[in-house]
Formats: C-alpha cells, sequence, structure tokens
C-alpha cells in the first residue's frame, strides 16, 4: 500500500534497550506538552465539505453536483453568493485568518482560491488528479491538498499559487488534519482507514495507526483540541458476509497520537447503540472547540450522533443522543463559539442549523438549486438511502459500495463466487452487468435490492421479471429513476493524458491494437468492450475462472470497459492482479487474456502506460458518431 522508498519509525527496533525506552518516553512527552498546550484547532484546520471562517462570520460549504461554493451569513444565515468552481468541488477550507476560501475540485484537479467577500476568484492552482482534502495553517502562509490519486499531499503557498512541496502519502489519502501545534499533518487512507503522519518541517512519513483488514470508505479525521486523539470515521467491509446486516457496518476509530501501553487505535461499532436504531455509512465527523462533545453524520441513514468524550484512554467517546436530520447528510461543523453546529444535507441542498445546548433544528439554509433532473435525483436519493423500502434493517446502501459511483477497492464473496466492485462510470453503454453478464439492464438490481444483501421490500410491487428475460423497465417510476442515475455516471481523463500520449503510451497503443497481442478483439471501441447495450451478452474464458474454488457460473466473464484503470486496482474479477503489469504476466501465463508472454519487459511497461493513459479522450461522442450509442439533445 506505500511506496517502498517511503521510511516509517519502526518502533519495535528502536525500542532495543531500557535506555532508549526512556529516551523515545522522552521526547513522546515533549509530543505530549505541544498538543495539550498548543492553541485550539481553527478554521480549516481538518477537511470538510464545509468550513467556518475564523471569526465565525462566514460558512462556505462545497456542491458536488452544482459545482458551486456557497457563502452564508452567519449572523442572518443568509445566502451571500454562489460561486461556480468547477467539476465536483469536495474538500473547502477559509485560509487563515482571511475570508479567502481554498476549494479542491475533484473531476477538475485544480485548487481554486476566491474572496467570499466579493466572490471573485483569485487563482486556479493545477494538479496531478484527485484534489480532496484541504486545510490550512493558522496564519495562512500554506494550505495542504490530499490527492486521491496518486497518493500525495502538496503543499501550496496560497499568496503565489504555487506549489512549493509534494510528499507521499499512502494509497488514496482523503482525510487530512493539521495537528494543534501544526508542526505534524494526520491523513487518512481512503480505502483502509489507516492514519499516517507526516512531518511537515521535512515532509517525511513518520507515524501510522493501522486499521484493520476491513477498514473501508474513511474520508475524513479530525484532531481533539486539547488531547493527543484523533477520530476517523468509515464502515467495515466484511467482504466474506452475503447479507447487509453482516457484511457493512459504521466505525468510528480512535488514535493516540503518543505511545500508551493499550492499542495505539481502538474502534467503536455505530451499528446499534441506541437499541434497534441501526446506522449506516457515516461520512464526516466534528468536534467542539473544547473538545467535549464529537458530532458524526451518517449518509445512509440520515443521522446525528452526539458524543460526549471521555478523557480516561479506555471507553473515549458515550454516544449520547441522536438527531434525524435531512437527506444525505455528507459534512458537519461547529461554531467557533461552540453555540452551534451545521449538518450539510446534500440531497435537500441546504444546511441544518442545531443549538449545540438543546439539539434543537434553529434554521434551514438552502444554499444552492437542485442541478439534477427530478428523476435523477430521486435516483440518487434511493442509491444513497439504506432506509426503506431500499433495506429493512438500515445496514448497507447501494453507495455502501459504489459511493459517487467508484469502487470500493473490495473484492466480495459472493454467492456465485468472487467478485471484485467495479467503477459505475460508463455503465449506461455497457451492458451486460456484473463480471457474470447476467444481468441486462440496471432495473434487474431489482433483484438485489429484494434479495438477501439488502433485504428491502423493493420499489416495484408485483411481479418482477427474470434478469436477461423480459423488460423490467417501466414497471416502477423509482426502479427506472435508480437506473438513471446509476446510468448518469461519466469519464474524466485519465492523468496520464492531460498532453497526450506519452511516447512510451503510443507504442503501447500500437501493440494493444495489433494483431500480435489481440487485446483489442475484445476490449474494442470507444469503451474498449465487446459489451453494448442492446446486443447479447458475450462473456470470454479467459484463464481466471479455475482460481476460484468458489465459483458458481462457470469461468467464463464478460468484458470489462477499461477506462479508468490507472485508479481501480485490484483487477480481474477475483482481484488477484495488484498490478496492470499482473494482469499482463503472472495472471496471463497460458496466453487466455490476449497474447502477451512473448513481450519484453520494455514492451509490457509500454502497454501498461497506454492502460493508464485511458480514456485519453472523451468516449461517448466517438461512440455517438459510430452509431454505438445515442446521446440526447
Amino acid at each position: 500500500m506505500v511506496d517502498s522508498g517511503q521510511t516509517f519509525i519502526n518502533r519495535d527496533s528502536i525500542l532495543t534497550s531500557q535506555l532508549a525506552q526512556l529516551r523515545i518516553l522522552a521526547c513522546l512527552a515533549v509530543v505530549v506538552l505541544a498538543v495539550v498546550s498548543a492553541k485550539p484547532a481553527h478554521a480549516g484546520s481538518s477537511n470538510s465539505l464545509m468550513d467556518i471562517s475564523a471569526d465565525g462570520e462566514l460558512l462556505a460549504c462545497s456542491n458536488r453536483d452544482s459545482g458551486t461554493v456557497t457563502v452564508v451569513d452567519l449572523a442572518t444565515n443568509k445566502v451571500l453568493r454562489e460561486v461556480t468552481v468547477g467539476h465536483h468541488p469536495e474538500g473547502v477550507s477559509f485560509i487563515g485568518q482571511s475570508h479567502e476560501i481554498a476549494v479542491a475540485v475533484y473531476d477538475d484537479d485544480t485548487i481554486v482560491i476566491l474572496d467570499a467577500d466579493s466572490g471573485n476568484s483569485r487563482a486556479a492552482v493545477s494538479v496531478f488528479d484527485e484534489p480532496y482534502g484541504i486545510v490550512s495553517t493558522r496564519d495562512g502562509s500554506r494550505i495542504y491538498v490530499t490527492l486521491d490519486y496518486p497518493g500525495q499531499v502538496v503543499e501550496i503557498d496560497p499568496r503565489t499559487a504555487k506549489i512549493t512541496r509534494t510528499f507521499s502519502a499512502g494509497a488514496f489519502p482523503r482525510g487530512i488534519a493539521i495537528t494543534p501545534a501544526e508542526n505534524q499533518l494526520l491523513i487518512s487512507e481512503y480505502l483502509t482507514a489507516t492514519i499516517r503522519a507526516i512531518d511537515r518541517s521535512s515532509g517525511k512519513l513518520v507515524d501510522e495507526w493501522p486499521g484493520s483488514s476491513t477498514d473501508n470508505l474513511a474520508r475524513q479525521l479530525v484532531i481533539h483540541p486539547k488531547r493527543p486523539k484523533a477520530y476517523v470515521t468509515f464502515i467495515r467491509s466484511k467482504v466474506t458476509a452475503h447479507q447487509g446486516a453482516g457484511s457493512i457496518f459504521p466505525y468510528v476509530g480512535i488514535a493516540d497520537l503518543v505511545e500508551s501501553e493499550d492499542s495505539r487505535r481502538k474502534r467503536m461499532p455505530l451499528d446499534s447503540v441506541f437499541g434497534t436504531r441501526v446506522t449506516a455509512n457515516p461520512w464526516e465527523a466534528a468536534i467542539s472547540p473544547d473538545g467535549r462533545q464529537l458530532y458524526i453524520v451518517f449518509s445512509g441513514t440520515d443521522d446525528v450522533f452526539v458524543c460526549d468524550t471521555i478523557d480516561d484512554d479506555y471507553r473515549e467517546l458515550k454516544l449520547a443522543k441522536y438527531i434525524t436530520t435531512g437527506r444525505n447528510p455528507r459534512a458537519v461543523r461547529t461554531s467557533p463559539d461552540g453555540a452551534r453546529f451545521f449538518v450539510y444535507n446534500a440531497l435537500d441542498f441546504e444546511v441544518a442549523v442545531f443549538d449545540a445546548k438543546t439539539l434543537r433544528q434553529t434554521a434551514k439554509i438552502s444554499i444552492t438549486k437542485n442541478p439534477l433532473s427530478s428523476e435523477v435525483h430521486l435516483g440518487k436519493v434511493l442509491f444513497y438511502t439504506a432506509l426503506p423500502p431500499m433495506t429493512s434493517q438500515r445496514w448497507i446502501s447501494c453507495s455502501s459500495c459504489h459511493p459517487d459511483g467508484q469502487p470500493d477497492g473490495r473484492t466480495w464473496h459472493n454467492p456465485e463466487g468472487l467478485r471484485q466492485t467495479p467503477p459505475l462510470h460508463g455503465l449506461a453503454f455497457t451492458h451486460p452487468q456484473h463480471w457474470s453478464a447476467d444481468r441486462d439492464e440496471t432495473q434487474d438490481f431489482e433483484h438485489t435490492i429484494r434479495g438477501p444483501l439488502m433485504g428491502g421490500q423493493g420499489l416495484h410491487k408485483g411481479r418482477l421479471n427474470k434478469p436477461l428475460g423480459a423488460t423490467n423497465r417501466g414497471l416502477s417510476a423509482s426502479l427506472d429513476a435508480l437506473a438513471a442515475y446509476t446510468n448518469s455516471h461519466t469519464f474524466t481523463l485519465s492523468p496520464y493524458a492531460k498532453n497526450g500520449l506519452s511516447p512510451s503510451a503510443e507504442r503501447g497503443r500500437k501493440l494493444f491494437t495489433s494483431k500480435q497481442t489481440r487485446c483489442a478483439e475484445c476490449h474494442s471501441g470507444p469503451f474498449f468492450t465487446d459489451s453494448q447495450s442492446g446486443k447479447p451478452g458475450v462473456r470470454h474464458d479467459v484463464g481466471t475462472g479455475n482460481a476460484d474454488d468458489s465459483e458458481t457460473m462457470g469461468s467464463s466473464y464478460d468484458t470489462p470497459m477499461l477506462l479508468g484503470l490507472y485508479r481501480s486496482a485490484p483487477y480481474l474479477h477475483h482481484g488477484s492482479a495488484l498490478t496492470l503489469h499482473d494482469v499482463l504476466t503472472t495472471q496471463n501465463a497460458a496466453d487466455k487474456h490476449g497474447t502477451t508472454s512473448h513481450l519484453s519487459p520494455a514492451e509490457v511497461n509500454d502497454l501498461a502506460e497506454f492502460l493508464k493513459s485511458l480514456p485519453y479522450e472523451q468516449p461517448e461522442p466517438l461512440a455517438a458518431g459510430a452509431g454505438i450509442i445515442k446521446v440526447a439533445n
């Protein structure tokens, strides 16, 4: 998960003598003092989809669907302005004590710096790919941004709008927080929930708090303002469980930022702490300025948990109360004085304001107009909810494995065999679906909703047609809406092709399309697959089916689309190929997955470089021009 060149402190090797232990403990005592005596957390000290200015006057909220950032006057709870920033903004942070805002625009690979008072954009900083979390130092001299891919943190001088340094940060870092002493950055890995510490002075990785092998989807973390503790929310993805009641669980992890006799990381389940009230899909957390309360929002069940922090290094949290809020809450922030907290209900396109003492909602702020069609909006609500009729026990939603159309990085032990979670982009154009090609339309997933995985009542009350049989389209407006949203995910160009194909990738393209390798015989057309909507499914035996003893549907599989391969490892239906080189070599010894065994190492590298560059041009216009798909006017 981490580049071999990255260095970590290995405490087992350091503590070789009693003297060494005493020296380490002495150093850690200094760290504890620095954390405890430092100033409280400030605006922009941990990543979020919302932030509040240091003076408490303004709230900024990024609107992923609208491509905007909204600025709210917190004295009146009125929207001052909404500023267009680009495709799918994520993290937003006020810069130091100012009213300037830095926004991580995920799909445009840019950091936009704008003035909240005027709404004018001052600069846009280009980064390699997929900026997500963003934080600022207290004096505003530096901002730090996680790049989901390729696993980096970039340091930016906001005054010059220039990248000053780039740090390695593991695999898929999203969450980021700056310690109260500002000597370290903490990051959380999205697909593992591992927390890592980066020394701000040297830029080196200096510590880590690994998660369990089942930990997944950690987008954000927060640091206690007075104690050496960090909190990260995530889900447990138990890939061996076939039912929602056992496969997906919500958790909060608590990391001790200093050495202790006990485990330095604890985990607390959040699924059913209030009797039978199950929660699903925690998205963000916030801690009060005094450090006494931790707030957690659950995007699947529309809940907010209010937790008391406990200073005993054992129990850590007492889950005190819960609040029901609007649809798909994705962010929570507290005011600098701790009197209020704010919840971003993403699919209501509004921010709810709560009194921190009474926990009563005091205001509701509409922050952007719904940019989605009524059908796609309904489908997205259904996709993200873990409530009936999508489920019966509230543990799981479609977004538990496919958040924002991306894969969860897991290979699931499904009843039919091992199945790697695929991305959803291009799904509308590459039917049939599933590795087993056992569904020819997205409406067939009604069988999953009614089945043991989700256990829901379903979106159609009557008889359902079998998969691959008569169409289920038109049976239910809700089911068609779910299909419309699921099929709406489009493509961004590969970061490896921003300036066109490299010489190595161009050589790889020629190999890919040659009769020598035969790769393009199956991975054909603009979507690099011979699976097309409206045509019978074509499955191929590429020599991988016999590697899975649990397989029940034979050894032939649907041809996966290759667009976006650079970020969707591991590969193949069983997830056994960790890299694209493995796909072409160790996982293709019999040349059933293209003829590649004769290629030299340099040629294999060229072919992998080409695959990493997909898509290097948008496929929909090419497919429309070739008559493969119809594009609505």
